[in-house]
Formats: structure tokens, sequence, C-alpha cells
């Protein structure tokens, strides 16, 4: 054979394999488009999943790839369904077309799509317009239906269906999340959302960051241009260098901001949570308490390692309680870890000064009723606010080699120093500081 005829068969070969992978980009997504941190959010099976990144991160990406698995009913981590109805969910029309329409478009083989019914434009090109719906063949046989939505319809348009999933790419308005949580209920379906924070503070903050912890069907991921194999690192280094700081939260991370920062920024969880161990008695320190009634009173356990390690180890947390009822609920974390007590068989504890205030209806302090109730509290200590957070903050960046660890179990700790941030002047906001207030008080 020729090399002028080996050289053109080597060419239709090329282009015969670009064709097949340009109608199986979904065959090759795992091989050669994924990375790290998308996989983490394709392998999470909590059904209310949430990715917060920057722009170009890979996030739609991931979006639009869980669709698709979703309504082939070939996801390779979870349970497939077959014959999925399923919503994604853009902010308008015009996004809905240039960019999650565009995505599930390249991820579908035109041999899998059974029928495209067009708000606009023409189904034979409806990349082009603006889609209703598309019928996609599944591998049980029968057939899927994507359904595009926009929050500029209404919360109204939301109503009445029940659901396999729900796809929010960036974020809808709170009325409209809520009603696509109850269209999955019938199904047992999940959400999953994708998302650049430009708005702040807003709910998807206050209820998915906040709580991934403190809820079983919630977990989120960030995202961001380091994250993305594909990204120019010399591009990426230009636009860092010419965005202020509050754009590159935003655009390359995928944080949260807003005009008051956190006052732990030292906080990261990847250093500062930890897996829970069963720790050494001798590690055993003191608990700290920020009494509540109507309020949530919280109750911290501490460890010190033998290098001066902080290990927040547990927590009891509750709102609208008695003091006997805390008590009884202290008690019985302290038996469960076997912790130590006094010569007098007391449990310590450090307690918020104002707990020496008496109560009206008792005629006791908060401090006494502890005692009464064999927990022995010590209101005497520092509440000077600046040195406790500055204490705080030295043990959470491990100013002195000394570092402050919190279990994972501790989600309302966690949820806490996350959210605990700075409001006018010097003072942070008076809003969930009940267990951070109990760290401040060690």
């Amino acid at each position: 054979m020729e090399e002028r005829e080996i050289i053109a068969r080597i060419k239709r070969l090329d282009k015969a394999l670009s064709s097949y992978r340009s109608k199986n980009k979904l065959e090759y997504y795992n091989k050669d488009v994924v990375h790290q941190k998308q996989m983490a959010f394709h392998r999470c099976l909590k059904r209310n999943r949430w990715v917060f990144g920057g722009n170009r991160s890979g996030k739609t990406e991931c979006g639009a790839v869980e669709t698709v698995w979703m309504a082939r009913g070939n996801h390779p981590y979870r349970q497939n369904r077959p014959n999925t109805e399923g919503w994604v969910v853009s902010v308008s029309r015009d996004v809905q077309r240039d960019v999650a329409q565009r995505k599930i478009l390249q991820y579908l083989n035109p041999d899998w799509i059974a029928d495209v019914v067009m708000v606009s434009g023409k189904s034979s090109n409806p990349e082009g317009g603006v889609i209703d719906y598309i019928s996609v063949k599944n591998v049980f046989g029968g057939l899927s239906r994507i359904t595009f939505k926009s929050c500029e319809m209404g919360r109204e348009k939301f109503q009445g269906t029940s659901l396999d999933y729900v796809w929010f790419d960036e974020e809808p308005s709170e009325d409209i999340y809520d009603e696509c949580l109850m269209r999955v209920i019938d199904k047992k379906g999940e959400v999953f959302g994708t998302m650049t924070p430009l708005k702040g503070l807003t709910f998807i903050y206050d209820r998915i960051y906040l709580n991934s912890g403190n809820s079983d069907d919630v977990w989120h991921i960030f995202m961001e241009w380091a994250d993305n194999p594909y990204l120019d690192k010399g591009e990426v280094a230009r636009l860092s260098a010419v965005m202020s700081k509050d754009l590159l939260d935003k655009r390359r991370y995928g944080h949260f901001t807003a005009d008051t920062g956190p006052v732990y920024p030292e906080f990261d969880e990847s250093v500062n949570v930890i897996e829970p161990f069963d720790v050494p008695r001798e590690w055993q320190d003191k608990l700290s308490i920020d009494p509540g009634l109507n309020n949530p009173l919280c109750c911290l356990w501490f460890a010190v390692d033998g290098e001066g390690n902080i290990f927040a180890v547990a927590e009891h947390f509750e709102a609208g309680k008695d003091i006997s009822y805390h008590a009884e609920k202290i008690k019985e974390i302290c038996t469960r870890l076997d912790w130590h007590t006094d010569s007098f068989g007391r449990y310590e504890a450090l307690i918020d000064s104002a707990a020496n205030q008496k109560t009206l209806a008792a005629l006791k302090s908060v401090t006494e009723l502890f005692c009464e109730h064999g927990i022995n509290v010590n209101p005497n200590v520092n509440k000077d606010l600046y040195s406790g957070i500055n204490r705080v903050k030295e043990y959470l960046c491990g100013a002195y080699g000394k570092r402050l660890y919190i279990f994972s179990s501790c989600v309302n700790l966690i949820r806490e120093i996350k959210a605990y941030r700075w409001g006018s002047g010097d003072t942070p906001k008076k809003v969930d500081d009940h267990c951070v207030d109990a760290v401040s008080n060690r």
C-alpha cells in the first residue's frame, strides 16, 4: 500500500472517530473531561446536592451530565429509574438556550432523542431556539422527559407535576425552590444545583451552605478555576491579577460574599473539621455552656491533647427546654463519652457569667440550678468579646502550633462559625451565636 493511501486512510479514520466522539460525548466524559470535584458531586448519594463554583470551573458540566444520565437511566453511581421526569430550571429563557440547554444537547447522542418540542425556533435546529421538552430514549426501552423551565415564568408555572429530579442551573428564587422541593416528594426524587453565588448571603447560603453538615440530605462542594485542568493557567493568572478580592471570591472561587465579612475567615473545613475518634480519657477537659431557655442552650465538650491542641468533641444544642431537661441531656452525653467527674462525682463546666442572674420563677440562678442537677458550673470566665474572638482565631489558624479541631458531628458549631459575621463597626451580629459564645468561654 502506497504511503499516500495510508495517509488518506488515517485521515478518514480520524474523521470517523471525531464524528463518533461528537455524537457520544457522554461516553468520553469520565475519560477526558471530568475532574476530581465533579466526580465527588456525581458520586454523592444525598438528595440535595449543590456545586458552588466560579465561572468556567466545570459546574454546569456536572448538571448537564447528571441530567442526561438520569434521563437515559444509566447513572453509574445511583439506582436508576425507568422513564424519568425531570426539570431543568434556568433564570431566564435566554440563559436556558445559551447554557443549560446547549450543554444537555452536547451530551445527548442524536440517536437517543425521540422528540423535541420547541417554545420557539425549529426542532430541526433545537440549539438555535428555546426548547420546551426533550423526549429521551432510555436504556429500559421507554421514554424519559427533560423539561426546561425558567424562573421568570413565576412560581405558579412550577406546580402540579411529580418529578424524579430538578436541576437548578444558577440560583432560583426561594419560592420556586420550595415549589420544586414539593415536586419531588411523591417519587422520593432529588434536586441538585450548580451556581456562582453572585447575590450575596441569600436563602441558599442559609439553607444549603450552612446546613450541609446539619442534614442527612444536603451536601455542597466548591469549585474554582484551578480545579478545571482545561483552563489555560496563564489566562487564570492574568484574570486573577486584575480582579478585586471580592470579585475573585465570587467569580473564581464561587464563595458567598456580603458587605460585612466573616468573623472567622481563618476557619477551614478541610483543616479544622475532623471525623470523630475515641478521645483518650486523659485529654478530657471541661464542658462549656452558653445558657438559653427560649433561645437554644449550647453545651460543648472539649478535650486537649499533650501538645495543646483543642478538640470540640460533642455538642448539645436545643431550645425551649428547662434546666432540668438540659442537665439530663448533658449527663446522658457525658455517660456515653465516659466523661470524667470531679471529686464529688459532678461534671465540670464553664458557663456565661449571665447565668448568675436569678430567675423570677424559681428565685435561683441558672448556675445554682445546674449545680443542683449534678453539673458543677463555673461562671468566672473571661467575657471580653475581642480577646475571646482573638483567642479562637489563633487556635483556628494554629498561630502558636496549637489548633482547634472540631468533630464533624458538632454540626451546629460548624454552622455558626461559618455564619458568624461582623455587623456595624467592630461588633459581630448577635444572630445564631450560641455555639461560638460557648467556644469563646474556653
